[in-house]
Formats: C-alpha cells, structure tokens, sequence
C-alpha cells in the first residue's frame, strides 16, 4: 500500500472516529473514540512523514463522498446501528458495544487463546442457513405449482414448472450466495492485510488502540495495557487478537464463497423438492395437489418448530405460525392461478 493511501485511511479514520465520538451519548464510548481518532491522527502524521521525506507532496484532506454519507447516517441513527458499515470503514472498537456491562458474565480474556472463545462451538449459522434455505425452496416451489395447478395445468407441465422452479432457485440461491461470500471475505482479508502491515511497522501504537478498547469495556487503562502487552508479546497470536478485537473477524472463519454456494444450493433444493414427490410419484393431478400440499404443510411446520431453537420460542408456535403463513401463500397464488386461467380467452381475444 503507498504512503498516500495510508495517510489518506488514517485522516479519514480519524474524522469518523470523531463523528462518532460527536453523536455517541455514552460519556465511555466518547472517550475511547476520541482516544481512537487521536491516535489515528498520530498514524496520519506518521505517513505524512513519510511522504514528505521521499518529496511527496500532502494533499488538503477531505473525506470521500461514501465517508460524508455514513457520518450524517452516524448522526441520525447513531454508531451502533451503523456497526457494520463503520467495520468496513476501518473503524475500531466497535466490539466494545457488544462487551460493556457483560464483564461478571463474559470475564476480559488474560491470553490470546481466550478471545472470541465464548463464540466458539456448534455452527449455529450454518445450521440456521439450512433451515431458511430449506423454508425458500420449499415455499417458493409450492407455491409455484399452487399457482400452475389453478390454472388447470396438466401433471406433466406442472412437473417441469417444478422442476424449472427448483433449478433456477437453486442456481440464483447459490449465485447470490457465492457473490455475497466472496465479496464479504475479500473485504475481510483486505482489513487483515492492513491490520499486518500497521502492526509490523508501528506496533506500540496497534497495542494502545487495543488497550484503549479494553477499557472502554470496563478495565482500568493500565489493566488493559499490562493484558494487552501480554497477549501480543507472541507475534502468532498478535495478529489473530487484533483481528478478532478490533475488526470483530475471526481470521479462521471466513467462510468458503463455493461451500456457502453448494450448501445454498442444496439446502433450497431440498426443500423445493418436496411438492414434486406426489408427482415424480406418477399420481394424476387431483390426487397429487392435494398431497403436495399437505406435504408441505408438514415440512413448513417442522421448519417453523426447528426456527424456535434460535428464538426461544414455542415450538408449537413456531410450527402453526410458518404453517400459516405458507398456506396463505399458496392459497393465494392457487387463486391467482386459478383467475388468470379462467380470464384468459377474453384477454387474448
């Protein structure tokens, strides 16, 4: 990365880090931002050192349009419902929202080990992508052949209506899917390439931002620096720490951009498969709708009761909930089905 583009994220930094700082209401949260951007300033000027040195000439700063537009939406929203947006902003501490009054039940790690420890475990987020992929297909392709069934279609067309229906859902499922990894894994690759590159060349000052986060959660400064010069006395687990605090990444989970495409585009057509088993089966129309429908009511309960794990919920609940909602879906798109059908002659004549 050139000299300039350094100075320039660091300048940049420093000014969002002051307006976030402007409109956070917590008197804690202020100062570890202010805290952040002064030495996001003093990075700055270290560039800019270095600039001038080679002859380098420094450009008045003024921050990029995307920049101006997050800070007024810091202003009107507030920095904690822009944490996303801020993180790919190259905005630090922004962990220490997720960590402030949680210090009796989620202790400040003592090693480099112990950070992100309590988000380590069963792969919950995988778990709940299955079922939700396994939920669109399964809607989505019932209620397709809902709607083709109103209009009196025969059992072969509404076969192929099906089965169109679950390969371009799939295929689009897992396109998206492997667009929004990619993407979302480059950026974080690319924030960790910078979070290397400033800890080799200024490492003191990568070591107080950290400090500076801990105790914005509630340690005493100096706490936070004797635990921080601790963990990051290794340099292996330097970089990995930083990572994990500062831009709320954990380096060993980004993701597979093909893994979340294929299991996208399995879970979909899992569930879109379902309303096709009557008609695979070789029953005739009138007996295969009314199975295809019941199967998916089936299926739309147990995903609504599997849905209750990540909310806490009633299952039961859960269950007539998803249940009803997808058969109002597929009652509605059988009534269009069946009113474009009976429409259509006077339409085309």
């Amino acid at each position: 990365m050139s000299f300039f583009k350094s100075w320039f994220q660091e300048k940049q930094s420093a000014w969002l880090y002051r307006v976030i700082a402007d409109a956070e209401a917590d008197r804690r949260m202020q100062r570890l931002f202010r805290k952040l951007g002064e030495q996001a300033e003093a990075q700055a000027q270290l560039w800019e050192n270095r600039l001038k040195m080679e002859g380098s000439p420094v450009p008045s700063f003024r921050p990029t349009r995307r920049a101006r537009l997050i800070g007024r939406l810091v202003r009107m929203f507030g920095p904690k419902a822009l944490r996303p947006v801020l993180a790919s902003m190259k905005i630090r501490g922004l962990s220490a929202y997720s960590g402030r009054g949680l210090e009796a039940s989620h202790p400040m790690p003592t090693k480099a080990e112990d950070v992100g420890l309590r988000h380590r475990g069963i792969a919950g987020g995988n778990l709940r992508a299955a079922v939700f992929g396994i939920n669109d297909g399964l809607l989505s392709n019932t209620s397709l052949i809902l709607g083709m069934a109103g209009a009196s279609t025969g059992t072969e067309t509404l076969v192929m209506a099906g089965i169109a229906g679950l390969l371009a859902g799939a295929l689009s499922m897992a396109a998206g899917e492997y667009v929004s990894m990619r993407s979302q894994r480059e950026l974080f690759e690319y924030q960790i390439d910078l979070e290397r590159a400033e800890f080799a060349m200024f490492p003191e000052q990568e070591m107080e931002e950290l400090a500076v986060i801990y105790a914005a959660r509630g340690m005493s400064l100096q706490q936070a620096r004797r635990a921080t010069r601790r963990m990051m006395s290794d340099p292996e687990h330097a970089l990995d720490l930083l990572a994990r605090e500062e831009l709320g990444v954990n380096p060993d989970d980004l993701g597979s951009p093909w893994g979340a495409a294929l299991f996208s585009f399995l879970a979909f057509s899992g569930g879109a498969s379902v309303p096709l088993i009557p008609f695979l089966l070789g029953l005739d129309v009138n007996r295969a709708v009314p199975v295809a429908a019941a199967l998916a009511g089936i299926s739309l309960f147990t995903i609504g009761a599997l849905l209750s794990l990540f909310t806490g919920r009633s299952a039961l609940l859960g269950g007539l909930r998803m249940t009803l909602i997808g058969g109002l879906a597929g009652v509605v798109t059988y009534a269009i089905g069946a009113l474009l059908s009976s429409e259509a002659p006077s339409l085309i004549s």
